[in-house]
């Protein structure tokens, strides 16, 4: 599941990335450049390539996102909606964290290869 939302959200950053960086208050290039982070680091914790070091990049981007709503944005845990603050930065934060400390678990790739 962190695959697939990090998969999609680095998708649609690098997609549009003109109109991406003016909803996040970003730079073109910063926008691309985070896109491909998140992309690269979906892909690593999906295939198990570097689980552990791309859900670590992973955890980095999100409290870069956390610090962003708090402080420039100044949105609470729940935000206005209930459904916009950084609750949903935070699970992911401590999804991610599973993963770095599991390793990933029995499904990687790179374990799966060392049984061929």
């Amino acid at each position: 599941m962190v695959g697939i939302v990090f998969l999609t959200s680095g998708w649609n950053h690098l997609r549009d990335p003109e109109n991406r960086s003016k909803d996040i208050g970003m730079s073109k290039n910063f926008t691309i450049f985070l896109g491909a982070a998140e992309l690269a680091g979906s892909l690593g914790v999906i295939f198990g390539v570097f689980a552990q070091l791309a859900a670590a990049g992973l955890i980095l981007v999100m409290l870069c996102a956390i610090q962003k709503k708090i402080f420039v944005w100044r949105t609470g845990f729940w935000g206005k909606s209930g459904t916009n603050g950084w609750s949903y930065d935070t699970m992911l934060i401590v999804m991610n964290l599973v993963i770095l400390t599991t390793g990933g678990g029995n499904l990687l790739l790179t374990k799966f290869l060392g049984y061929l």
